[in-house]
Parts: structure tokens; C-alpha cells; sequence
């Protein structure tokens, strides 16, 4: 039997206390408190959509803004997807998707390269989605990235709600990282690159 792909970490600073359990094989069952209702809805669709068991909590200084609890929750997420892939043998590797949500469609692209890189390009229509700025998002992949260690191309290619913007990213997002992960049977055992490692 294949060990378990899951990972816990905890990471605390002055601005953010932050608990995330990831199962990468999991069924997307996700438990979600990041004090922040938008980006715990973004959270969802990862889990829904990747069928990644996610178990988040954070608790951060909202008196001030959003800004470093939606940073550090990506900066903590991306330490427990590189935690939990461990050394990628077998792995596909490379992800994608395009995801549509009425007039919107996004793209992502994801390598679990083991080098950091993010192409983002979300033309927003609009500043704030309810309570939650939007320039937040771009921190939150940049965030994830820089600690999963991975090559990432985020393109909101049309859209006018920006609400159908975000969301159609983070599905794509999640769907990406289900192809990326999942376990290919021909290659077990072996490391998707000519270098040898990741």
C-alpha cells in the first residue's frame, strides 16, 4: 500500500497564526476558518475541485486588512504541498484546465518544477468583490508558489463579474493540481524529469 500524501503545518508569526492539514488523495472534504469568507469559498473549489482533503485555519489581523492572513494561508498551503509530494516519484507532474463560469474562462497551468514562477494574469473589471480586494489574490498564488516550489500560469482569458473571474482561477486551479499530482501507475517509482529530481 502506497504511503499516505498528507502533510500539517503550522506557521506563526506576529500577523497570522496558521494550521493547514492537507490529503492529497483525498476526497475534497475541506473544514475552512480563515476569518476571510471569500477566500474560504476560493479554498473550497481547490478541495472540490483537486479532490484535495483540505483542513484550514487562521486567524489573523483583520483590524488592519486581509491582506497578510490571505498571503500567509498561500505561503502555508504551498509548505504543505511541498510536504506532502515529498520527492514527486511517479508523479504526472504537469497540470492544466480551463474552467468557464457563465461568461467568464480562465486557464491555469501548473509544474511542480521545484523552481518558483508565477505568470498572472487576471484583468479584473472591478476593485473589490463584496469585502475582498482583489489584489489579494495575486498574494495568495505568489504566496503558494514561492513555497510549493512550483512553475505557475494563472489567465483569466474573458469575464465580466469579477466574483466569475476569481472563481473560474481557483476551479482551474484545483483541477490543475489534480492532474499534476496524481499518481501515474507506468511511472512509478521514477522522477518525471532528465535531471532525476525536482
Amino acid at each position: 500500500m502506497s504511503t499516505p500524501r498528507t502533510a500539517e503545518v503550522v506557521r506563526n508569526t506576529n500577523e497570522t497564526q496558521i494550521r493547514v492539514a492537507i490529503n492529497l488523495d483525498g476526497t475534497g472534504q475541506q473544514k475552512l476558518d480563515t476569518g476571510v469568507p471569500f477566500l474560504d469559498h476560493m479554498l473550497d473549489q481547490i478541495a472540490r475541485h483537486g479532490l484535495i482533503d483540505l483542513d484550514i485555519h487562521a486567524k489573523g489581523d483583520l483590524h488592519i486588512d486581509a491582506h497578510h492572513t490571505v498571503e500567509d494561508v498561500g505561503i502555508t498551503l504551498g509548505m504543505a504541498f511541498a510536504k506532502a509530494i515529498g520527492d514527486k516519484k511517479g508523479i504526472r507532474r504537469y497540470g492544466h484546465a480551463y474552467v468557464p463560469l457563465d461568461e467568464a474562462l480562465s486557464r491555469v497551468v501548473i509544474d511542480f518544477s521545484g523552481r518558483p514562477g508565477l505568470e498572472y494574469h487576471i484583468p479584473f473589471t472591478r476593485s473589490m468583490i463584496g469585502a475582498f480586494d482583489v489584489d489579494l489574490t495575486s498574494e495568495f498564488f505568489h504566496g503558494f508558489v514561492n513555497h510549493a516550489q512550483v512553475t505557475l500560469h494563472v489567465d483569466n482569458l474573458r469575464g465580466v463579474n469579477a466574483h466569475h473571474q476569481c472563481e473560474t482561477v481557483f476551479k482551474a486551479f484545483g483541477r490543475a493540481l489534480r492532474m499534476a499530482i496524481e499518481l501515474d501507475p507506468r511511472a512509478a517509482g521514477t522522477i518525471p524529469s532528465t535531471k532525476g529530481s525536482l
